[in-house]
């Protein structure tokens, strides 16, 4: 038989073996209960217990009008699940049988044919354990009882001399955002989070695969693959990789072989916008005596990436380089993209991640008080070469430090790691969020009237926690030190100069300190992890937030309770009175303060990335939303592009224009992330709102790949007799490969003397216009149930823009900034 069939052949008898030697539990017929009744309803696995109570219609939408505040009572309660499922004597005669559950939601305990198996109380641990005893022919009945995690973390907090912040949160294991967040809403949920499968296996099965990646050049990546394998019996094995079989001498318990594995002329995984993000295709199969026992693959990428800090004149440099070269980091934060994370869909996964990619981003940052995440979402910045910054799952609190809690966490660090480590996005693992700052900074102690022991006590558990028990786990579990570990997000406080001068920094000067967009020219750190401002979300997903007709009114009690912020409405205003008119009605309140978020962030974005190389990388808070909400994300609830993520995109670009004001000119900076230079042309002119120019000039140069640069500067005094207001600075820059425009105003939009507009829409096709219009139109929004290619733009006249919607309208409304004027 030819090699190449046979192994085909193979391949598909040992992938028929493995998918019969697992069953999903997941999709049989489970009830649940409140632990005092007696009636069971139907249940839905994987899910949530406020999905079980939607779904029998015993609450309320709690995303809907303002049904959260009713819901609060299931937090206290106990709650029951079950199911019955048959078994037949086939499958009993396996030698091993396994039940595994990949998550529950939180304090349980397991109980199989009435017999208890395990009691769990970590939302983020894979439980394995062996059934094959407890198991009958027939009928098996599987319970599963969960414990209020808030009344069990009460009960921990009780044990501690001193008050904790955010007491019981940070007592339990379990994701902290479930809690409420000022982004979010209280639903600290319960149940089977995840799915569950019963395992049959015989002989000998992997545990598990890491791929340690030696050596990498042009020309070969050597490859260790270290395999765990847990044998029922010893003797001689065979390991075949791809095709290439590897014959192994297992012993009886668990085993740790290392096969060498060599790709010849590799091709390397490029984050976005420097290539292919290249994926190999592993498989491996376990064989005995020609049987398939056991099967695993995998998407490998070959990468190297290093974090980079040395000290300098100005402080530290922090910065990634990949496959040898400085990347200049464009990206955001994430937080998990629905409050009941069961029913986030591989779909939105990967419409979220690829907008990211479509938004010119290399990558996202896992925030730490949400879940690590499924791995669809990894598989998707995987494919499109997003990186990842995956804090563990802790955020802005204190937390214990007994040895209880400390084991649990080294169990959940090594499950998740050993779950997440051959993903090639995977660029660094970060202890927490914001807990050295709420330590330092936030005055929790004289909040709470700590003596100077119970000081020391904090910070002692946290050095213990974060600088112990994590970081010695995570060495312990991987199998390449190119995987990076930082304590904490920020690393420095936004109050202390040496949070600009060294490690990432969250700054919130703007937003919090209510300080002028303006001060993001100043605020410039080596790494920007956090920063941002609210907006509201498309008028879709306000619409959403009422179950029957909405009231699209700022002072409807629904929308208000759709912002968490405490001052958030207060906040928004007060900036919105700096920068734009004001309006009173609704549609175009909520459009200018989606403007006045994306000017805010443009100003940031452009400030960091004109930085380079003292600052190398800009994190945006946030991507995404929980729920419909007034919040910092660039993307809205239900997936629809704000102005923001349109501008966010215009900022990312590769080759990007920034103008940055002095008190004697205009200085032009051209920045440029390819890794190649660039031969430029430039061309800079005066336009007035009518489109007549009133000052020309050119020049031509060369670009520096991975480089900002000051291109041009144009006296103030060139423009001292026109009126500024009623101007616009154009600047196109190109090269043969790539072109860049900036439309560059001179004053704040509420100082623009607009003319009004006539907007006219061609249509070229079912899914493509063309917009142009007569005079200049400032901040063109378009409105229709469509993605458009491009929003929230600024239009010249004699010009047009062509945009692509993703399904064709009878009808398109259009609105520009001129329409928010009190005329």
């Amino acid at each position: 038989m030819n090699k190449t069939i046979f192994f085909a052949f193979l391949f598909i008898q040992n992938v028929i073996f493995a998918q019969s030697s697992e069953r999903d539990l997941s999709s049989e017929n489970w009830q649940f209960k409140n632990s005092k009744d007696n009636k069971w309803l139907p249940a839905r696995v994987p899910g949530t217990v406020h999905q079980d109570l939607m779904n029998n219609k015993i609450i309320q939408d709690p995303f809907k009008d303002e049904n959260e505040k009713k819901v609060q009572w299931i937090e206290n309660e106990d709650w029951d699940y079950q199911t019955s499922f048959t078994i037949s004597s086939k499958e009993v005669k396996n030698e091993n049988v396994n039940l595994i559950f990949n998550g529950l939601d939180t304090f349980s305990e397991i109980y199989l044919n009435g017999k208890l198996l395990k009691k769990t109380d970590n939302m983020f641990r894979i439980w394995e354990i062996p059934v094959k005893q407890n198991l009958k022919v027939g009928d098996n009945l599987l319970q599963i009882k969960f414990k209020s995690a808030v009344n069990t973390g009460k009960e921990f907090a009780k044990k501690v001399p001193f008050t904790m912040p955010e007491s019981p949160r940070s007592f339990v294991r379990k994701a902290q955002y479930q809690f409420g967040w000022d982004w979010g809403p209280r639903l600290v949920t319960a149940g089977i989070w995840k799915n569950i499968k019963l395992e049959f296996w015989n002989n000998a099965k992997f545990d598990n695969i890491k791929v340690e990646q030696k050596n990498l050049s042009t020309k070969r990546a050597d490859l260790n693959i270290h395999t765990s394998i847990l044998a029922d019996r010893e003797g001689k094995y065979t390991i075949v990789i791809n095709d290439k079989p590897n014959q192994v001498q297992l012993k009886k318990g668990q085993n740790q072989i290392d096969i060498p594995f060599t790709i010849q002329n590799p091709k390397l995984w490029q984050p976005n916008g420097w290539g292919e993000a290249y994926l190999y295709d592993m498989k491996l199969s376990l064989q005995k005596d020609s049987k398939a026992l056991s099967y695993k693959s995998l998407k490998l990428g070959l990468r190297t990436v290093e974090l980079v800090q040395q000290k300098d004149e100005k402080g530290k440099s922090f910065y990634f380089k990949v496959n040898g070269n400085p990347l200049y980091i464009k990206g955001t934060n994430w937080i998990p993209a629905d409050s009941f994370s069961p029913r986030i869909t591989k779909e939105k996964y990967q419409k979220l991640i690829k907008d990211s990619k479509d938004a010119n981003m290399n990558m996202i940052r896992i925030w730490g008080g949400g879940i690590y995440e499924d791995d669809e979402f990894y598989k998707a910045c995987d494919e499109n070469g997003i990186l990842v910054w995956q804090d563990f799952m802790f955020a802005g609190s204190f937390y214990p430090a007994d040895e209880t809690f400390l084991n649990n966490v080294k169990e959940e660090v090594k499950d998740q790691v050993n779950r997440l480590q051959n993903h090639p996005s995977i660029a660094l693992w970060c202890g927490n969020n914001e807990i050295d700052e709420a330590i330092v900074n936030w005055g929790y102690q004289k909040q709470f009237k700590y003596s100077k022991n119970d000081s020391i006590q904090v910070w002692k558990d946290y050095k213990k926690l974060f600088h112990d028990v994590i970081p010695n786990t995570l060495k312990e579990n991987l199998t390449t030190d190119k995987n990076i570990y930082w304590p904490s997000s920020p690393s420095i406080g936004w109050g202390h100069k040496e949070s600009l001068t060294e490690g990432d920094s969250h700054y919130w000067g703007v937003w919090w300190g209510e300080q002028p967009f303006e001060i993001y020219n100043e605020k410039v750190g080596r790494f920007m992890s956090e920063y941002g401002f609210q907006g509201m979300p498309t008028l879709e997903t306000a619409k959403s937030m009422f179950s029957g007709t909405p009231d699209l009114n700022l002072q409807n009690t629904t929308i208000k309770a759709h912002e968490k912020h405490g001052r958030g409405w207060e906040i928004i205003n007060e900036y919105m009175k700096r920068d734009y008119q004001t309006p009173t009605d609704f549609i175009k309140y909520n459009y200018v303060s989606q403007l006045l978020q994306a000017r805010g962030m443009q100003i940031a974005i452009e400030a960091h990335r004109r930085s380079r190389p003292y600052n190398m990388g800009t994190l945006y808070w946030q991507l995404n939303d929980c729920w419909p909400v007034v919040s910092w994300s660039s993307i809205d609830y239900l997936g629809n592009w704000k102005a923001f993520h349109y501008q966010a995109k215009r900022s990312f670009e590769p080759l990007l224009i920034s103008v940055s004001e002095t008190t004697e000119s205009y200085d032009i900076y051209c920045i440029n992330d390819l890794l190649e230079d660039l031969q430029i042309d430039s061309k800079m002119e005066l336009v007035d709102f009518d489109g007549k120019v009133l000052w020309g000039a050119g020049a031509t140069s060369k670009l520096l790949a991975n480089s900002a640069e000051k291109h041009l500067e144009i006296k103030k005094e060139n423009f001292s007799k026109f009126d500024l207001s009623k101007t616009v600075l154009k600047i196109v820059v190109g090269s043969n490969s790539l072109k860049s425009e900036k439309l560059f105003f001179f004053k704040k939009p509420k100082d623009l003397k607009l003319p009004q507009p006539t907007i006219t829409i061609k249509k070229l096709s079912p899914t493509e216009i063309e917009i142009s219009t007569d005079v200049l139109a400032k901040d063109v929004y378009l409105i229709g149930d469509t993605h458009f290619s491009d929003n929230f733009f600024d239009l010249l006249p004699n010009t047009s823009r062509k945009i692509n919607l993703t399904k064709p309208l009878e009808k398109i409304e259009v609105m520009s900034l001129w329409n928010t004027l009190k005329n």
